[in-house]
């Protein structure tokens, strides 16, 4: 990464540079990413500008630079020599020019946790402009809140949505072929009934040859007209792809598949999209269920039924206990919820959906109840709160 550096000619404190050294050394220990100093023509081609303000009678220069700047443009201040005041007139100037600006100051290591959260976020929505996102058939009948304006989200973010009817889903599957590799060989080594094993496997054939097709990043499926066509469910399909780095979802829920994307893409994380089934208040827990995860998130699974039919192939996962994200917008982006979370344990009541976990919410129970934004979540281990709440400074 490559940032520019900023030093008035009155300022002659001649550790100034070496500041700057060390901080971007430090930075580069804690991130994993090599930082140099380079002019103006070369910042402008990074996926965010980066401006080192070594000292104040500095304003004059940025303001030449601005026009060739990318937002966010990210202000760091050495701490010194009139670094900050300058860096505060900075940011006032891009305020009123309706440029989004963020000004890094203090510690070595506050600089670099900010700077890593800001550059993780910036390369995100870079990353979702032009991700391609199917809806195989619609939305499943109790999703009444899911409408989204294609148009409008490919403008705001740049997610392409292509509508896929389900007769093209059942034509695919009626091939019944799917994939041979490892993943499909273990699973038939399952303690499981190998005929809705079989059946299961050819859904996940399907998908892919739908991906494949379509180019998706990304899918959710109206799953449940599968349990009377087919006499089984997407559950293992979806497990599969989400473990290959497919965004899958289902219920035709595509503001999750949204979210999952934003997640999956922040955190680098296997993502699960679940129910909220119980909440305890008073300590602050939540329990989510579902039926599918990506079998790469959990440290063990076996193989069940689909929970409100009974048929079918569903993952029953133990998801290590630990740090986690909890995180969900509408479709538009307009209203979001985010947590840290610690999972407690994974569980295994009979009447929840097959792969579940207690968690201890960071926020107040209130704010979820009161932050609408449907009836999924998407949960990822690891807490990428700071990044998801950077990426919506952004949008």
């Amino acid at each position: 990464m490559k940032y520019l550096y900023l030093q008035s000619m009155l300022h002659t404190n001649p550790t100034l540079e070496q500041q700057s050294f060390e901080l971007f050394q430090f930075i580069q220990q804690q991130t994993g990413n090599l930082f140099i100093r380079a002019p103006i023509e070369e910042i402008q081609k990074e996926t965010v500008s980066i401006v080192y303000v070594a000292s104040g009678g500095t304003a004059g220069m940025f303001k030449e630079a601005l026009p060739s700047l990318k937002e966010p443009v990210i202000l760091i201040t050495s701490g010194s020599d009139n670094s900050l005041s300058a860096s505060m007139e900075m940011m006032t100037y891009m305020a009123n020019e309706g440029k989004k600006g963020r000004l890094l100051h203090g510690s070595k290591a506050e600089v670099a946790a900010a700077l890593d959260q800001i550059y993780c976020a910036a390369q995100t929505k870079r990353a979702l402009k032009g991700i391609r996102l199917g809806l195989i058939g619609k939305p499943s009948d109790w999703l009444i809140s899911t409408h989204i304006d294609y148009a409008a989200l490919r403008k705001t973010i740049g997610i392409e949505v292509i509508d896929i009817d389900m007769t093209e889903l059942l034509n695919e599957i009626k091939k019944k072929s799917y994939p041979d590799n490892a993943s499909s060989r273990s699973l038939m080594n399952q303690d499981f009934n190998k005929e809705q094993i079989i059946g299961a496997l050819e859904i996940y054939g399907a998908f892919s040859r739908i991906v494949n097709k379509y180019q998706l990043d990304g899918f959710s499926v109206r799953c449940f007209d599968l349990l009377t066509s087919v006499k089984n469910t997407g559950c293992l399909g979806l497990a599969l792809l989400n473990q290959e780095g497919i965004y899958s979802g289902c219920e035709g829920d595509l503001p999750s598949l949204i979210s999952m994307a934003i997640l999956g893409k922040i955190s680098n994380q296997p993502v699960f999209q679940c129910n909220p089934s119980r909440v305890n208040s008073q300590k602050n827990e939540i329990i989510f269920a579902h039926c599918t995860l990506p079998l790469n998130m959990p440290v063990s699974y076996k193989l069940d039924t689909h929970f409100e039919s009974g048929i079918g192939v569903a993952i029953a996962g133990d998801i290590p206990s630990g740090s986690a994200t909890i995180f969900k917008a509408t479709g538009m982006l307009d209203r979001y919820f985010i947590s840290g979370a610690v999972i407690k344990e994974s569980l295994q009541e009979c009447n929840l959906c097959r792969s579940q976990i207690r968690l201890h919410c960071d926020v107040e129970i209130e704010k979820f109840f009161n932050t609408p934004v449907g009836n999924h979540y998407l949960i990822c281990l690891g807490n990428y709160t700071a990044h998801l709440k950077e990426f919506f400074a952004l949008l």
